[in-house]
């Protein structure tokens, strides 16, 4: 192995190890069976299972590997920047920032190429604007959807959620495919009914 093969190797291990803290980073969302909160590692590897088995409810020339790698790395700046609960809205207030901080952080200890590469990703996901960024961000919402509603609504009954912020969070959600907006929407109806989500409308 070369000099420069090694140096690598060893920046792109590096990184790995830095990422295996993904699995510390708690988020709100219970697990379907209600028992504990999952982590972010959980719910990126959730997503990209999502990705490969709901694929076909995207845009025909949708880039599926490149929805998978984004889910899998957007969220992997909450190393630093810690997790921003969607309805928290002071701590949405510095969550650009922080993440922004922390992607600079992370993401140089690649290669050139792959930071390059990962930051991409990262940036498409944030800027909300490609069929790949709208079907990841659609599997970002509608995954703590199917949870809460899995454990009939435990996170949004804790934080006494709103109808109103669920749409709010979701004002763009639909673009990324309708038939799973459309089931979502269906979701957060039943748990209206069942008293899980305050309706507020």
């Amino acid at each position: 192995m070369s000099e420069k093969t090694k140096e690598r190797l060893l920046k792109q291990l590096d990184f790995i190890l830095e990422l295996d803290k993904e699995k510390q980073v708690g988020r709100q969302t219970y697990l379907s069976d209600g028992s504990r909160k999952e982590n972010d590692a959980e719910h990126a590897w959730h997503m990209a299972l999502m990705t490969m088995i709901l694929w076909e409810y995207g845009p025909e020339d949708m880039d599926r590997f490149r929805v998978m790698s984004m889910v899998l790395i957007h969220d992997i700046v909450e190393i630093y920047a810690g997790d921003t609960y969607a309805y928290d809205e002071a701590a949405k207030e510095t969550q650009k920032e922080r993440e922004q901080a922390a992607a600079e952080k992370l993401f140089s200890m690649l290669p050139e190429d792959q930071e390059e590469e990962i930051r991409s990703l990262f940036d498409e996901f944030e800027k909300y604007e490609t069929a790949e960024s709208k079907f990841a961000h659609l599997l970002d919402n509608f995954q703590p959807v199917l949870l809460n509603n899995a454990s009939n609504g435990k996170s949004w009954r804790e934080h006494g959620v709103k109808i109103s912020q669920i749409l709010k969070r979701n004002k763009r959600t639909k673009e990324g495919s309708m038939v799973l907006w459309e089931r979502q929407l269906e979701l957060l109806e039943e748990n209206i009914r069942k008293g899980n989500i305050i309706d507020d409308r």
